[in-house]
């Protein structure tokens, strides 16, 4: 054991503690907890909004002030009261990826016009659906969708989706990657990019967008990779003579360790600004974590403590399965006590209920001795963990509230 000063590398204004309580949104987590239940997912409109102004101030200071667009990348988070909230700040539109994505979209208030549409393997079924909303963006990810688009929608405007062959990801996290060495599924390679341009005019199809999305979670030190990234997907634009917009796709991440150093959006913009300040492009991003990831708690309630062998052991009541990115991305939340005092701290590892190995929600953790705690909050749970839930093991139940 040791003891420290609880002075915790993820405080913030709006996240911290305050007479020794977990605060979170204006409000006592040990209360929200208590009155909504475990595991229960928690959200801040506050501070979504405020991340979106954010990325939405840093595309002005890149000189894009007029001529770039936001949509939020929805597979993020789909909670309805969610998006309806996002839809009220009027900062943004909807990133959506899937016929259900859209419908769902249009039901919190979205018109087919605030959706930009980007998906992979799609069946016949899911174009024909998706070819009746007049005003849905199509972009294009390989010649099979210029097709069977072109078929079903002959003269439209679409953009292309292109793979660069070289990708972006938070620490040099292959598992991030949607482009590289490796061959992916995702965009159009450019020995395929004639053809695909070619293809397109052939069902009178105008290719006004370049779309790519490389990888997820960069933070600043990969800056100068995206600097990269971006410079190759320029040889697509400058060979397309119809383009438009460039939507550079999202992948702004955050803090997950206490290594971690926010995305530092000057710099950001410093990058987009080189690129594009001197260019007649439209500019669309689709973050997803980095509106909402920060904006989320997991309540959990405490189901054991226990010593095996040389690991303290802390059991929760939701496992990998309701939140799986610490399981399949390597990406941890950080465990928090909902109440601290001066008592030494201990190294711990939080685990869930699933019958499975990988269900470690964090390895190591510093945290008190939680004999007398009944709940534990996971940060960092606000994207990519309740909308990519299982009922595994039937233990896929939680509840999820917007806090105003």
């Amino acid at each position: 054991m040791v003891q420290v000063h609880q002075h915790e590398w993820w405080q913030r204004d709006d996240l911290h503690y305050q007479n020794n309580q977990l605060h979170f949104a204006g409000e006592y987590v040990q209360k929200l907890a208590h009155q909504f239940g475990t595991p229960s997912f928690v959200y801040s409109s506050a501070r979504v909004e405020a991340n979106l102004i954010r990325v939405r101030q840093a595309l002005d200071a890149a000189g894009l002030a007029g001529r770039s667009s936001i949509f939020y990348a929805m597979k993020a988070n789909r909670f309805a009261p969610l998006l309806r909230f996002i839809k009220q700040t009027g900062l943004c539109g909807i990133d959506a990826c899937s016929p259900n994505e859209v419908k769902h979209a249009l039901s919190c208030g979205f018109s087919p016009s605030d959706i930009s549409f980007t998906a992979t393997s799609l069946s016949q079924q899911d174009f024909a659906e998706l070819a009746r909303y007049e005003g849905l963006f199509m972009d294009c990810d390989s010649l099979h969708a210029i097709r069977r688009w072109g078929e079903l929608r002959p003269g439209s405007e679409i953009g292309i989706r292109i793979n660069p062959a070289v990708g972006i990801g938070r620490a040099c996290n292959d598992r991030l990657h949607y482009a590289g060495c490796k061959t992916t599924k995702f965009g159009i390679y450019q020995e395929q990019f004639m053809q695909a341009l070619e293809l397109a005019a052939q069902y009178g199809l105008s290719v006004s967008k370049i779309h790519f999305h490389t990888g997820c979670g960069y933070l600043t030190p990969e800056l100068e990779q995206l600097d990269h990234v971006i410079t190759e997907c320029m040889k697509f634009v400058d060979a397309s003579s119809d383009v438009r917009s460039v939507n550079i796709g999202g992948g702004l991440g955050i803090p997950h360790l206490p290594e971690d150093q926010s995305l530092n959006l000057e710099q950001w913009s410093i990058v987009l600004n080189k690129h594009f300040a001197h260019r007649d492009l439209h500019i669309e991003v689709e973050p997803g974590d980095y509106i909402c990831k920060d904006a989320g708690l997991l309540l959990l309630g405490k189901t054991y403590v226990e010593q095996k062998r040389d690991t303290l052991f802390v059991g929760v009541d939701a496992g990998f399965n309701i939140a799986p990115e610490p399981a399949y991305y390597g990406l941890p939340f950080q465990p928090v006590p909902l109440q601290i005092d001066d008592s030494p701290l201990t190294l711990t590892t939080v685990v869930g209920n699933i019958n499975e190995a990988l269900d470690v929600w964090y390895e190591n953790a510093l945290l008190p001795n939680l004999a007398q705690h009944d709940y534990l909050a996971l940060i960092n749970a606000g994207a990519y963990s309740s909308s990519m839930a299982s009922n595994h093991c039937m233990r896929g139940e939680f509840n999820e509230f917007l806090l105003a």
